[in-house]
């Protein structure tokens, strides 16, 4: 099965790496990740976007989307189609 997932990470120094940690654990069920935010030649946004292409059981997205939903300044989103 696949899905896409998107997270959205407020204050991207502090809480990234926390965040890395669980993609890292259920990095066999990301096929793609692309991350976007804001920046320019005079600063770089402090809040970001990651897009996740997953493919895997249903229960795996819902264990990882539970993970992250619960780090402080992480928000993760299912993208239906």
């Amino acid at each position: 099965m696949y899905s896409v997932m998107a997270i959205k990470v407020e204050e991207r120094a502090a809480k990234a790496p926390n965040l890395q940690e669980v993609l890292t654990e259920y990095g066999c069920i990301i096929k793609a990740r692309v991350g976007f935010h804001e920046t320019d030649t005079e600063k770089c946004s402090m809040s970001g976007i990651i897009l996740l292409h997953l493919y895997g059981e249903k229960n795996e997205f819902r264990e990882l989307y539970d993970k992250i939903a619960g780090l402080d300044g992480i928000t993760p989103k299912f993208i239906e189609f």
